[in-house]
């Protein structure tokens, strides 16, 4: 494709990490801007705080792109500490968009979430659906929010260009130990119960993470300049059947019911026509394939220890 340089924060992150492997195969020179080392020996990094103004915008010089992936995700974290979740957040955005400004760098792309769709009405959402502040939601909806909305006042107060992706909930190997998905695949391979906040009929439509970092490379296509997409799974999964499907492949594990989780998504049907008619996006994996590849990696990494 080419050796433009891409600048990524979070790049040894989960997802990150799967977005720098997708950038290397599409012949893109990388900077993982993150504390942690990255996975990947042919980058380059930047060991850099995210709210240290003037070394986000030295890590952003002579980026093509910047995809801003650094964030707090976990909502149990969250709830633990809101103020420093603000500030990763929200001010890192922020932090992020004026570096691009300074340094002079492409276009900011920013990750953002389907969570953002509890401050909204209706069953079926798609990019142009509004959202409504009197919602009652969870905190980390709000930040994704004022995110979102930071990308588009820097456009229109300095021309700074921009992409928001809307993840749907990703899976796959490196993903963190207490999502659901690795949760219940690691339980059930030491035999454990699994066990389900609420009755299970909540849905989610998982995106495996492979699909997910395809998404990226697509988004740095010119037509994706000032939009934002949904990347969403068209399978709905309820949590009592991702809870079977593990059990299935596992072995034969107990599967138990709890209370309800506090601020937990309630899930809509979000629509991503326009990432498939505008950027050709698709998602390759079934949930079933996602999780089997998944399984296979944890079976792999617990051979090696």
């Amino acid at each position: 494709m080419s050796n433009e340089l891409i600048a990524i924060t979070g790049g040894s992150g989960f997802v990150g990490s799967h977005v720098v492997d997708a950038l290397l195969r599409a012949e893109y020179a990388v900077r993982v801007i993150d504390p942690k080392p990255p996975m990947q020996p042919d980058v380059e990094w930047a060991d850099v705080d995210m709210l240290d103004q003037d070394s986000v915008t030295d890590a952003l010089k002579n980026a093509h792109a910047v995809f801003h992936l650094a964030a707090m995700a976990d909502v149990n974290d969250i709830v633990a500490d809101p103020a420093e979740s603000v500030a990763l957040n929200t001010l890192g955005v922020a932090r992020v968009l004026e570096a691009g400004r300074r340094a002079d760098a492409g276009r900011v792309i920013v990750s953002s979430t389907v969570w953002v769709y509890a401050a909204t009405h209706g069953d079926v959402v798609d990019e142009t659906t509004p959202f409504d502040l009197e919602t009652d939601r969870h905190l980390y909806v709000s930040e994704k929010i004022a995110a979102e909305m930071f990308c588009r006042d820097y456009a229109t107060l300095f021309g700074r260009p921009y992409t928001v992706l809307r993840y749907g909930i990703p899976f796959g190997p490196r993903m963190r130990s207490d999502l659901v998905v690795a949760a219940f695949l690691l339980r059930a391979m030491r035999g454990e119960p699994l066990r389900i906040d609420g009755d299970g009929s909540q849905e989610r439509r998982f995106v495996y993470v492979e699909d997910l970092a395809a998404a990226h490379v697509l988004a740095l296509k010119p037509a994706a300049k000032n939009r934002t997409y949904n990347l969403e799974s068209e399978e709905a999964i309820s949590i009592r059947r991702l809870a079977e499907t593990v059990r299935d492949l596992v072995g034969d594990v107990e599967v138990t019911f709890g209370p309800t989780r506090p601020g937990d998504y309630r899930a809509r049907i979000v629509q991503s026509d326009r990432a498939r008619d505008e950027l050709g996006w698709v998602p390759e994996h079934t949930f079933a394939e996602g999780l089997r590849k998944t399984l296979e990696w944890y079976r792999e990494q617990h051979a090696d220890s």
